[in-house]
Formats: C-alpha cells, sequence, structure tokens
C-alpha cells in the first residue's frame, strides 16, 4: 500500500495568529455576554463621534474654501501638517509599545522558552504592536478624509486609494518604532547611550521652541496683499513638506490624487510601498538575533543606571545588613499623621509606577507636550484682544485639561487595581482591607492629577491673562473635574478588572477601559456645555443673568457628583463582597 504523505506542520507565525484571532473572538463574545447595554452604547459613542467629526471636518473645510486660492493653500498646509505630527505620535506610540510587548510581556518571555525562531515570535509582535497602536489612528483620520473627498467632489476610487495610501503609511512607523525599541532595549543601559539621549532631548527641547516663534506683523503690513502675508505666517510649517518625509509622501499622493493628478500620486504610492516592502524585509530577516540579543539583556541587567557609580555606591548601601529608608521612605515619615500601613502602601504604589518604564516613559511624553501647548498659549495674547476670543478660548483651554485630565486618569489610574494582578489576595489578606486600599489607591490618584491639573490651569489662565476671578473660577471647575474623573476611573477599574495582563497598556484597550474612556468624554463635553451655559461673564465681557449661573453651575455639580460618586460607590460595594 502506498504510504500517505506526511502533513507538514503548521507554520508558528500562522499558528500565533491563529490563537491571537480565537483569544480576541471569545474577548469580544464575553464582553457581549457581560452587558449589552454597555456595548450598544460604546458603539452609539463611536457612530456619533464619526457623525460628528464628519460634520464639523466638512463645514470647516467648506468655510475655508470660501476664499479662493487662500482656502486651497491653507486646507493642503494642514493636511501636510496633520500627518507629520501623526507621523510623529505613531513613531512615539510603537516605540512605547513595541518595546512593552517586545521585552515587558509575559507572553514574549513564554514564547522565548518554546522551540519557536526568534524571528517569527518577533515578527508577530510587530503585527501585534502595529496593530495595538494604529487602530486609533485610522479612527480618527477617517472622518477628515471623509469630509475632504465630499468637499472636493471626488469619487468612489478616492476613498479606495486613501486607504492603500494609510496601510502603506502605519507600516512605516510601525517599522520605524521596532526597530528603536530594539535598540533601546540592547543599549539602554550604556552611560554613553544615556548622555546621547538625554542630549538630543535637551536640544529638542530648547531648540523647538526657538524655531517655532510665530511672525509678527503690524498693521500697516497686514494691509499688504493677504496671499503673501499668510505664506509668511505658515513660514514655520515649511519643514513637512521636506520630500523625504513619509508624511509628505502620503499627503502628496493624497492631494494630486485629488486635483486629478494620477501619474504623481501614483508615483508616490510606489515611494511609499517602495520603502515598506525594502525595511519590511529587512525587519523581518534580520532583526531576530538583535531581538534576542536586547531581550538577553533586558532580562540580564538590574537597572539600567548600573554604569553609574553613584548608583553603585546607593545599592551598596541598600544591600548593608541594616537596611537604610531611601528618599521616598523619608519623604513618607513627614506624613506622621497618616497610618503606617497606608504611607506603606503609598510608597509601594509609587514605587511600583516608577519602576515601569513604559509608564513614566508616557508620562514625559504627555509633558513634553503639555509644555509645546503652555508655550503657544503665550502667542494668543499678542495677536488676540478681543474678549469674543478671550471667551472661546478661556472655554477651549478648560476643554484641553480636562481631556488631558482624563488621559491621565483613564492611562495611569484606571488600571492601578489590575496591576495588583495575581497577588490581589495578598492586598486583601492585610489587614488594611481592600476597601481602604482602594481609597487610599483614590486619594493618593486625585491629589496627583489635582496638583498636575491646577499647575496647568493657573499657568494656562496667567499666559492669558485672565483676570483673578476668573482664574479662580477654572481653578474650581477643575477641581470637580478631577474629583469626578478620578472617582470614575477607580470605580470601572474595580468593577471590570483584568488580572491576568501585566501591560496597562493592554487593560486600559480593554472593555473596562473603553467604557471609561467614552464615558469620561462625554462628561467633560457635558461639564464644558454646562459650564458655557451658566458663565457668569457672556461673550462680550458683561455679566449675566443669576438664575443662569445656578442653573449651569447646579447641573454640572449635579452631573460631576453623579458620574463621580455612582461608579466609586459600586466599585467598594463589589470590594465588600469579593471572594478571595
Amino acid at each position: 500500500m502506498p504510504l500517505s504523505p506526511v502533513a507538514r506542520p503548521p507554520s508558528p507565525f500562522r499558528l500565533l495568529a491563529r490563537v491571537w484571532l480565537v483569544q480576541a473572538g471569545r474577548r469580544l463574545r464575553s464582553v457581549t455576554e457581560q452587558s449589552r447595554l454597555l456595548v450598544a452604547l460604546i458603539a452609539a459613542f463611536i457612530v456619533g463621534y464619526c457623525v460628528i467629526a464628519f460634520f464639523l471636518f466638512y463645514h470647516g473645510l467648506n468655510f475655508a474654501n470660501r476664499f479662493t486660492g487662500l482656502g486651497t493653500l491653507l486646507t493642503e498646509r494642514l493636511i501636510f501638517l496633520m500627518f507629520a505630527f501623526l507621523f510623529l505620535l505613531l513613531l512615539v506610540s510603537n516605540l512605547v509599545i513595541g518595546y512593552s510587548n517586545l521585552f515587558r510581556n509575559r507572553e514574549t518571555s513564554f514564547l522565548l522558552s518554546l522551540p519557536i525562531p526568534t524571528h517569527t515570535i518577533y515578527r508577530w509582535k510587530f503585527v501585534e504592536s502595529t496593530l495595538l497602536a494604529s487602530w486609533a489612528f485610522l479612527f480618527l483620520i477617517a472622518p477628515l478624509l471623509a469630509a475632504f473627498g465630499l468637499v472636493r467632489d471626488q469619487s468612489w476610487h478616492f476613498y479606495l486609494i486613501t486607504v492603500v495610501f494609510l496601510v502603506l503609511f502605519i507600516l512605516l512607523p510601525g517599522i520605524a518604532g521596532s526597530c528603536v525599541a530594539v535598540i533601546v532595549a540592547r543599549y539602554l543601559d550604556r552611560r554613553s547611550f544615556q548622555v546621547v539621549i538625554l542630549s538630543v532631548l535637551a536640544v529638542a527641547l530648547i531648540g523647538v521652541p526657538l524655531l517655532m516663534q510665530p511672525e509678527h506683523f503690524s498693521d500697516e503690513q497686514l494691509e499688504a496683499r493677504v496671499y503673501n502675508i499668510l505664506d509668511q505666517m505658515l513660514s514655520n510649517t515649511k519643514f513637512v513638506q521636506f520630500p523625504l518625509l513619509p508624511s509628505y509622501w502620503l499627503s502628496a499622493g493624497v492631494l494630486n490624487w485629488a486635483d486629478g493628478a494620477r501619474s504623481a500620486a501614483a508615483f508616490f504610492a510606489l515611494v511609499l510601498l517602495s520603502n515598506v516592502l525594502f525595511f519590511g524585509m529587512l525587519v523581518f530577516t534580520r532583526m531576530g538575533s538583535p531581538f534576542y540579543e536586547a531581550a538577553s539583556a533586558v532580562n540580564s541587567r538590574g537597572s539600567a543606571l548600573g554604569q553609574w557609580r553613584w548608583f553603585r555606591r546607593l545599592q551598596e548601601r541598600q544591600t548593608e545588613f541594616h537596611y537604610s529608608a531611601g528618599p521616598l521612605d523619608r519623604l513618607a515619615r513627614l506624613l506622621w499623621f497618616l497610618h503606617p500601613g497606608t504611607r506603606a502602601l503609598l510608597v509601594k504604589d509609587v514605587r511600583m509606577f516608577w519602576r515601569d518604564t513604559s509608564q513614566w516613559a508616557q508620562t514625559l511624553i504627555l509633558f513634553g507636550l503639555l509644555g509645546l501647548y503652555i508655550i503657544n498659549l503665550r502667542q494668543f495674547t499678542q495677536q488676540a484682544n478681543n474678549p469674543f476670543w478671550v471667551f472661546v478660548v478661556s472655554y477651549l483651554n478648560l476643554g484641553a485639561c480636562s481631556l488631558n485630565l482624563a488621559t491621565l486618569t483613564t492611562r495611569f489610574v484606571y488600571p492601578q487595581f489590575s496591576l495588583e494582578g495575581k497577588r490581589i489576595w495578598i492586598v486583601g489578606m492585610a489587614p488594611l482591607g481592600l476597601v481602604r486600599v482602594v481609597n487610599i489607591k483614590f486619594w493618593l490618584a486625585f491629589l496627583s492629577a489635582l496638583f498636575i491639573t491646577l499647575t496647568l490651569i493657573a499657568t494656562s489662565c496667567h499666559m492669558l491673562r485672565l483676570p483673578l476671578e476668573r482664574t479662580v473660577f477654572f481653578g474650581v471647575a477643575v477641581t470637580v473635574m478631577t474629583f469626578t474623573l478620578t472617582a470614575m476611573a477607580v470605580g470601572f477599574g474595580v468593577l471590570y478588572p483584568n488580572f491576568k495582563e501585566e501591560n496597562p497598556s493592554k487593560i486600559v484597550s480593554g472593555f473596562g477601559g473603553t467604557f471609561c474612556l467614552v464615558m469620561s468624554f462625554l462628561y467633560i463635553v457635558a461639564s464644558v456645555t454646562l459650564l458655557v451655559m451658566g458663565s457668569p461673564w457672556r461673550v462680550t465681557g458683561d455679566g449675566v443673568p443669576l438664575p443662569n449661573v445656578v442653573v449651569g453651575t447646579g447641573m454640572f455639580l449635579l452631573l460631576s457628583t453623579l458620574l463621580g460618586v455612582v461608579p466609586l460607590w459600586m466599585g467598594l460595594r463589589r470590594l465588600r463582597e469579593l471572594e478571595l
């Protein structure tokens, strides 16, 4: 009898992809089974965002196109600028997520112990990190491109070719981010590497604000030709039209296709495709060995600061028989009025946050963006003295600070309870108890977020030259919003925990984190609207009737109380009934 052919074993990469798809399907089904109402709410939010963003972009582009010649110039420059900054944000996002996924992930450590080629593990983690870092980019950019195509009266093939451009575009920051993550992981403990990184950051922090200074024009100059003045005002944005930037290839390709220059658009599409194929082939065939060396270096070193003499001396002191309290312990002793267990928990949470590189690295990036925001606020006061614009920008500033607060609470506060992981029973059996532990986490997060947010709102109000009474008004409003957003994040974090995952990014990307982000966004929109309706000052700067102020402020306080107290109360009640 003829022998049956031996079945070929499945490809390890396909096997990993199949397992991931099966797990994703099971998670989706479990989320649907938990609460159909919450799933419907998130779906309604996604659809609502797409519709509202589409109409806002559509009306904005229509308004710009009313100015013949100027509207086209402004729209095209904004598209170049937007894709350039999105490329930078995608690069940073892929770097942070790629580092966590490649070197701070239990699944990666488990796969490295199996007889699977290292280049296969790297390929799969690269695909997973790129998808995780890029889905939000596609979600945010889709309404703008749809509105742009409708304003330009484009056919169906414009949207199809735009999708092709976007798919090719998001692969380049994914490739670059994963490669940089491997380089950082491999050489982070080198003293020369750390000095170079700090020097580059210092030069960027000093040089970027100096280079981005806006042009100032006199009244005589403003009476000249508007086109020339607008071109000079946009002079600081010419760097986004550098031909070697991937964002330039994407923007130029989309704009050329919209203008009917099919050959030019095809050229930029081929440029994107050739770079993706070239660098993608290098990554898929040559990054296995560097990835394994980097993973070995990360798992074998104790600290990235081990090359510095002062750090080694500090470690030697702490390894002596008599334990000497560190600076954090000495700082906690100043809080003598707190229970010793409370102080110990505060020290533990702060140390855990500091030891997680991906967490404080993202915090530094966020603060860098906030620094750029504060620097640019200074330029507004030199151009706008109209009470209408001061009123509008002041409330937009409140919305921006609130959105920053929502980012902090959702990204860093929500996963704190889940990060206790399988050790949650140890915390639960401690004399403090889980309810008190969560209360301590809430107050620590609230006071930390309040310090950051009050500093931000006070600095921004000073930059806008707002009077003292308005600064106090915005300070009280942002204090209430800080309480609500922090309580919401802590409450939802307890109601929807994920003890199986140690990566905070994946915890936040789950159902509970998404729901918390949606509710935070809706709360901010409703709160800013109510505060505008109940503002003690009119758009023109005059006063308003007292009933309007009372009704608007009262509804804001009522909404903040309900959305803050109810989730936190439900979370604490669940903890009292939780069996470990």
